[in-house]
């Protein structure tokens, strides 16, 4: 294994941030923190870094322990945090320059691994890191994560705030550096990224809900979601929630997805429940279950 976590907690005062988390990742694989801002995921990437200290349990990374071995676990990870962090009023060059001596290593010794990222960007080598848009700042910053040839990429939060083109292309290029034998380790809140991860995590106010390949996930999942529209959509919201036998209702796109208790419920009957409260254009059909609508019963 890759990293190891073994019933991690840490709190900030009396706020528990991270509560009795444990989970393993396999050598070469993708592995994924799913959940919202506030769930745990920086702490965790804090304490797997050895950038923070955990207030109980374990964890060790590459084989070395985040206490013990910290400096080890240092010079063979690389970590890409949520905010840009690079020196702005360093060139691109310069910055990847700056970082390669950090590790003893230069631009050229490891140019082929970043040769792929690196080639993008490298027509504005001269420019200032604090003047490039968002998707180059987030290519620039994988550039510096990755000049030390390290066994393991931390990224937190790495397509926050960038344009979808962007973000495509960014996993692209983490399929590629897997392709290579680097282990990652992403953690993000977009819950259609999770897809592209070979396992995931998901996570929610410091508690793990369940943890498994996305296909697993939404395979296993064992109610039924339907897909249900009408023409006065916000008058459709409060009647769904007040059907008497209704489990969950939430807005997902164009639709209102809906769950009921009743294991054989019979569409029929909501459909003849709206008409009588005067809905119009009535849709309802069975939904594709994602792994937005897990976490959102869980």
């Amino acid at each position: 294994m890759s990293i190891i976590v073994q019933n991690i907690s840490k709190s900030y005062k009396t706020k528990k941030a991270v509560e009795n988390v444990s989970f393993e990742v396999k050598k070469g694989e993708i592995f994924g923190l799913i959940g919202p801002d506030g769930a745990g995921k920086t702490t965790l990437f804090r304490i797997l870094t050895t950038l923070l200290k955990a207030n109980e349990g374990n964890a060790s990374v590459l084989g070395f322990d985040v206490i013990k071995n910290y400096k080890s676990i240092r010079s063979s990870v690389g970590y890409m945090p949520g905010k840009f962090s690079l020196y702005q009023d360093l060139t691109v060059e310069e910055n990847l320059t700056f970082f390669a001596t950090l590790f003893g290593t230069s631009i050229e010794e490891n140019y082929d691994l970043i040769k792929e990222i690196y080639i993008q960007i490298e027509p504005f080598k001269k420019r200032r890191a604090g003047a490039l848009s968002g998707g180059m700042k987030q290519k620039l910053a994988l550039c510096c994560a990755l000049i030390h040839a390290p066994k393991v990429l931390f990224l937190d939060e790495p397509t926050t705030g960038v344009d979808p083109i962007s973000r495509k292309e960014f996993w692209e290029m983490l399929k590629r550096l897997q392709q290579k034998g680097i282990t990652i380790l992403v953690s993000t809140p977009y819950m259609d990224e999770a897809s592209l991860c070979d396992r995931i995590a998901l996570i929610q106010n410091g508690l793990l809900l369940k943890i498994d390949s996305p296909e697993n996930i939404t395979k296993n999942y064992d109610k039924v979601i339907y897909d249900v529209s009408t023409k006065n959509r916000h008058a459709l919201i409060h009647d769904l929630k007040n059907f008497p036998s209704q489990y969950s209702v939430y807005t997902f796109g164009e639709f209102i997805h809906y769950i009921d208790k009743q294991k054989k419920f019979n569409s029929q009957e909501l459909l003849q429940y709206l008409k009588d409260k005067n809905h119009t254009e009535i849709e309802i059909k069975t939904a594709i279950v994602t792994i937005e609508d897990v976490f959102m019963d869980l």
